[in-house]
């Protein structure tokens, strides 16, 4: 069986929620309600932050942690460094990396899972999930990404817009027209894939809609995509967190 590594970047600082990590989700802090997910189908599961009151939580509960720079600009980036720490540390060397988000305190295990199983297949190099589109509002929001995909399950293009546009089609009804896919921000790298992507500059195609996935594919590397319908709740502002309290989600 290939050898993975669950890294779950984590950083403090943000500008819509500063301490995100740290939320209290029904008497937990948020990084550790994705940890436990991860664990329940990852055996090798670690933090990667560069912030002291981060890696003290996950100490607190027990969980793994690796300290990274506090100048990276991605998670992606973030993975690198943890990837070659975390092997140094455990005297192994591992397959592929899954790069899970962590202010997603619900993650659904069997995601984690079908990402993972993208690397059955030797030829996959990077890999991702793709939900269904069915309403209007998630088609044409720019937060919620879309990506087209090639008849063998490879991202063809990654966008903030509709994509494809329906010529000729009523707005309204886009959605029941043709199969739109959401992006959902889970990564897996095969490792010497992850080594190589985190080198390469910014590309034009990223600078325009701001997602470095366009930079892996205007550098040629492929990005295995897998079809989930579970649903994914992420909390990127305090108002997300009070949404889900409302909404009973979170006691």
């Amino acid at each position: 069986m290939k050898s993975i590594l669950c890294l779950i970047p984590a950083r403090y600082a943000s500008s819509r929620f500063p301490g995100k990590p740290l939320a209290d989700i029904g008497g937990k802090p948020m990084i550790q309600r994705v940890t436990e997910q991860a664990l329940k189908v990852m055996p090798d599961v670690y933090v990667a932050t560069d912030d002291d009151r981060i890696a003290e939580a996950v100490k607190k509960f027990g969980g793994n942690v690796v300290m990274t720079a506090s100048t990276h600009q991605s998670g992606t980036d973030r993975c690198a460094e943890a990837l070659e720490t975390v092997e140094k540390s455990l005297g192994k060397k591992f397959y592929a990396v899954l790069n899970i988000q962590g202010d997603e305190p619900f993650i659904n295990p069997e995601q984690i899972s079908l990402l993972a199983s993208s690397f059955d297949d030797d030829s996959t190099e990077i890999a991702t999930l793709i939900k269904p589109v069915d309403n209007k509002g998630d088609l044409f929001n720019p937060n919620k990404p879309k990506v087209v995909v090639s008849n063998d399950n490879l991202a063809l293009y990654f966008s903030r817009s509709p994509i494809p546009y329906l010529r000729g089609e009523n707005e309204d009804e886009w959605h029941l027209k043709h199969k739109f896919y959401n992006h959902i921000g889970l990564y897996g790298y095969r490792t010497d894939i992850l080594r190589k992507i985190t080198k390469l500059d910014r590309g034009t195609l990223e600078k325009c809609e701001s997602l470095e996935q366009l930079r892996w594919l205007e550098n040629g590397y492929s990005i295995r995509v897998l079809e989930t319908k579970l649903e994914s709740l992420s909390i990127d502002t305090p108002e997300d967190l009070e949404e889900l309290r409302r909404r009973g989600l979170i006691k």
